[in-house]
């Protein structure tokens, strides 16, 4: 398992009230079972030696990517920042936007999937059930085709944020993410899971400001066989139209890995 350190995290953005970063593939959001080097601890360490804070360093972790999935998250440099971004979060004022290399194609140009998801603790596994199944949870998103092909590229939107949620539905479609050995996609020796988070979009906790941040995939295969800068650049529409001026910022270089 490789060692990560900050040097494989990009900063994109920080300011007193939030910190804006990539997180690398197969690093976990927050300290697990495993033991691992996480993203977490990691930026608590950036804060404390940046800003020589004495103690223990605040950060909140407002939400989460799966380890194996790398892009964009935001995190809170202070209580009051978490707990607006929280709830912004909750009430579907973050938008939240991933691209997807899926083994095949979907039937439809555009769609929306809703499933109720359960999770196998014993297997870390997460299935299609019934409505009304114990446990299960309502799960949704929205998909775009961008390129079609043997691999297809496509934009996911979630509605809703569940453990392994756009690898599971879009399995359940018959087009699962290439590279992901858990629910049915093609695995090339050396590739990671083909999920990346690029897009995120939120108004600042404290001014305010309309902020969206993009980041490119890391430049290896699949992602090296779609046209990215025609689909990533045109990220200047925003997903929620209060007449507020957008601050993008974007990574206009790739990420390798």
């Amino acid at each position: 398992m490789r060692n990560f350190t900050m040097q494989d995290v990009t900063v994109l953005y920080e300011d007193n009230s939030i910190l804006v970063v990539v997180k690398p593939q197969n690093l976990p959001s927050q300290a697990d079972k495993s033991g691992d080097v996480d993203l977490l601890t990691l930026l608590k360490g950036y804060v404390k030696e940046k800003y020589n804070k004495p103690g223990n360093v605040y950060l909140g972790l407002v939400h989460r990517l799966d380890r194996p999935t790398g892009g964009v998250m935001v995190f809170a440099k202070n209580s009051k920042s978490a707990q607006r971004l929280s709830e912004r979060l909750a009430s579907g004022k973050v938008s939240k936007r991933y691209l997807a290399a899926v083994v095949g194609c979907p039937k439809e140009q555009k769609g929306t999937l809703v499933n109720y998801l359960k999770k196998n603790p014993l297997t870390n596994t997460v299935y299609v059930a019934t409505v009304g199944d114990h446990d299960a949870k309502r799960a949704e998103l929205s998909y775009e085709v961008l390129q079609r092909g043997g691999v297809s590229l496509c934009s996911v939107q979630l509605g809703t944020g569940r453990s392994h949620q756009i690898r599971v539905q879009m399995s359940a479609i018959g087009c699962p993410v290439f590279g992901d050995a858990r629910y049915g996609g093609n695995v090339v020796k050396g590739s990671n899971l083909a999920l990346w988070a690029y897009r995120l979009e939120f108004h600042h906790p404290v001014t305010n400001d309309h902020m969206v941040f993009v980041a490119y995939p890391p430049q290896i295969a699949p992602w090296t066989s779609f046209d990215l800068p025609k689909f990533i650049e045109n990220f200047s529409d925003s997903d929620y139209d209060d007449g507020a001026s957008l601050q993008q910022i974007m990574r206009s270089d790739v990420i390798d890995e």
